[in-house]
């Protein structure tokens, strides 16, 4: 029998059963072994169909493509974090490594970063990558969200959904809902024409991301949005959903009319764990929609690796199984600008700008040695695409970059703030006075002669998430969430006080999504609240996509380095343009431009991400390419970067003159026979 989830026999129990855990089987069910019996290189016994079809054969436990068997070994690469230049690339890789499809997210605050205002251009071209993959004979798994995770600022969600007041995310509140609606209906119908039954190449559509992890348990916003993708995608594409290979993960992430699928990495009992998606669908294909190739790296933490022999040998386990396999992630690719997201394990955890996720297809794009063993693997399931693997891109050592400072950033307001400061007797937060991303400066002044050093003190939780401090513009130290909270400081009444905070990203993972940005509460200074503050909403990058500072006279600086400075540069390549990497020999923290693209966060000092990969798509060739860089604590005596051919993904700073930057032994060789300082027109 084979059938589309919209028709699936009535005895496939859900978990909205009996019992508050586990669906009550019937007892004219015999649950199926942990074992496919499809056959997926046979032809079929039935005659195929007239028309495309991608469903479910629940007697065989298997997919059907067009009547036939058929088994996807799929992996994930995400648009938004590869530049449009290098999404063929990385799609023929994936291809060429013997995957017959691909999973896409969404991110939905990628595309409408206002409310109604859309963007589907350039990067965010999302129906020229579909387009693409078809292109190169890749099927696609989909996953619109509206919640994606993903590492992603907010899960995907948009900033501008915490304007409304009391918003429950992820539920059926209504003014939730209908934000989501009016999303879906802009983003679906780009999806519909490609769907594999109307002549694409998307076989199937993920409703929501592991919602059974999420603490409100709501089944009527699930069947709300089975509604809306049933009525803009039609009866016939085949929906799903994904959690964790745990039951008390399904309980409440799975829906009559929705597909379950599980998510597990290499380190588990590959049987166990298909048993838990058994217990919600006894029959039919399995599953695991996330298979994870390595991990993510958290600012201040270790690089996550894992090993290529153990990602293979699950491979393995799962495909004897006969299982349908994504791997999370095939190419991890790069959080540009402000898109990472944190998560929240008791602490507040900030995603590094690096996405390299030690996956098959490193974060430039490359091979690994974890690609060839995956490779090997597949091969012994189903053939290989004839041809070799394209080989590594090439990559450039540009060498050194030298630098100068052009501004304190307090001295320049009046360009990264044009409309002026908002006034208010309490600190607004982000959402206050709806900036999503970036940086808000607060100013106040001093009530009163503080003679002896004074306590300036933040509640608790209340810097979300690092707070620069400057006292008469002398940088005074950072305030942090989950970390210092404090500083003593001394002044006459009347002097200005100013806090920069930056938001490192919102959460993406688990209960809490409403995090907020900014300043949630007063300062005080010897437990008296400060008042009357002045708040400037910072619009750094529309500034430099003009031209800043490149573009404008050189400001003088007599202060010292310390405190949140820009600092200007250009380099020429020699005749090429390649992919390269910066490293921030004696930098503090920051956040990095070349020719106008924001290439993330940098933070050497906290690690592990030592450099930031560089595309060459946005370097040029034969005029000066721009640096533009914000540092926010301090800049080394003769601030300079460093641009390598290959990332340092685990490292400290290492450096034993205050006056020049050193190499670690690995650059030293990565650099040999280039000059000390590249053709600088500084």
């Amino acid at each position: 029998m084979s059938t589309s989830l919209s028709s699936r026999p009535t005895w496939c129990p859900t978990l909205a059963s009996t019992s508050p855990w586990l669906p009550t089987p019937r007892s004219s069910l015999q649950r199926k072994p942990i074992m496919s019996s499809c056959r997926w290189l046979r032809s079929p016994t039935r005659a195929a169909p007239p028309v495309r079809s991608f469903q479910i054969d629940f007697d065989r436990d298997c997919f059907l493509k067009d009547g036939a068997p058929f088994r996807y070994v799929s992996g994930s690469v995400h648009y938004a974090r590869v530049p449009r230049a290098a999404w063929r690339d990385r799609l023929l890789r994936l291809y060429m490594a013997g995957l017959n499809a691909v999973q896409v997210y969404v991110p939905w605050n990628y595309h409408e970063p206002q409310p109604g205002v859309y963007d589907f251009s350039g990067d965010r071209d999302v129906e020229a990558f579909l387009d693409l993959a078809a292109e190169l004979g890749l099927l696609v798994i989909l996953r619109p969200g509206p919640y994606i995770c993903a590492e992603w600022e907010m899960g995907g969600l948009p900033a501008w959904l915490l304007w409304t007041a009391d918003i429950v995310l992820r539920s059926s509140d209504p003014a939730y809902l209908a934000a989501v609606d009016a999303w879906l209906h802009v983003l679906l119908p780009k999806i519909k024409p490609r769907l594999y039954q109307h002549g694409g190449n998307i076989i199937s559509v993920q409703v929501e991301n592991e919602y059974g992890s999420y603490y409100i348990c709501d089944s009527s916003y699930l069947q709300h949005l089975l509604g809306t993708f049933r009525a803009l995608l039609g009866p016939e594409v085949l929906l799903f959903t994904t959690d964790g290979a745990q039951v008390e993960d399904l309980r409440c992430g799975t829906l009559q009319g929705l597909y379950a699928t599980i998510d597990f990495g290499p380190g588990s009992n590959v049987t166990e764990a298909f048993g838990t998606q058994r217990y919600v669908e006894p029959r039919g294909p399995l599953v695991n929609s996330e298979y994870y190739t390595g991990w993510l790296d958290y600012w201040g933490g270790p690089h996550a690796s894992i090993s290529a022999a153990l990602v293979a040998q699950g491979l393995a386990n799962m495909l004897q199984l006969g299982a349908n396999v994504n791997m999370y992630m095939f190419h991890g690719g790069t959080n540009f600008a402000y898109w990472s997201g944190a998560d929240f394990k008791g602490k507040y955890e900030p995603v590094t700008t690096s996405y390299d996720y030690d996956a098959p297809l490193s974060e430039a794009g490359d091979p690994t040695e974890k690609l060839f063993a995956i490779r090997t693997v597949i091969s012994k399931f189903q053939p290989l695409p004839v041809g070799p693997m394209p080989p590594p891109t090439p990559k450039c050592a540009y060498g050194w970059v030298a630098l100068h400072k052009y501004a304190d950033l307090l001295d320049v307001l009046d360009v990264l703030s044009p409309s002026g400061p908002i006034q208010s007797q309490f600190p607004l937060t982000f959402e206050a006075i709806k900036q999503a991303q970036g940086f808000v400066l607060y100013r106040t002044q001093l009530p009163r002669d503080i003679l002896a050093p004074a306590t300036l003190r933040a509640p608790p939780h209340s810097i979300c998430d690092r707070g620069y401090v400057m006292l008469q513009k002398e940088y005074q130290g950072t305030l942090e969430r989950d970390g210092q909270t404090e500083l003593r400081v001394k002044g006459k009444a009347g002097d200005m006080l100013d806090v920069l905070l930056e938001n490192m990203g919102r959460i993406s993972f688990g209960a809490n999504f409403s995090d907020f940005k900014g300043l949630l509460g007063n300062l005080s200074l010897d437990s008296r609240p400060l008042s009357n503050w002045l708040i400037y909403p910072l619009t750094i990058d529309a500034a430099i996509h003009q031209g800043w500072p490149h573009a404008a006279q050189t400001k003088s600086s007599s202060r010292s380095r310390a405190g949140p400075a820009f600092y200007a540069g250009t380099f020429e390549t020699p005749g090429i343009a390649w992919d390269t990497f910066v490293k921030f020999p004696g930098w503090s923290k920051g956040q990095l431009w070349i020719n106008g693209f924001n290439l993330g966060r940098y933070w050497p000092q906290q690690g592990p991400q030592q450099t930031l990969f560089v595309p060459g798509s946005i370097l040029r060739v034969g005029c000066p390419n721009n640096i533009t860089v914000l540092e926010l604590e301090g800049a080394p005596p003769n601030p300079s970067l460093l641009f390598l051919d290959q990332p340092l993904f685990n490292r400290t700073i290492n450096h034993s003159s205050p006056d020049q930057p050193q190499l670690v032994p690995q650059d030293k060789e990565r650099v040999a026979g280039l000059p000390q300082q590249w053709p600088s027109t500084v």
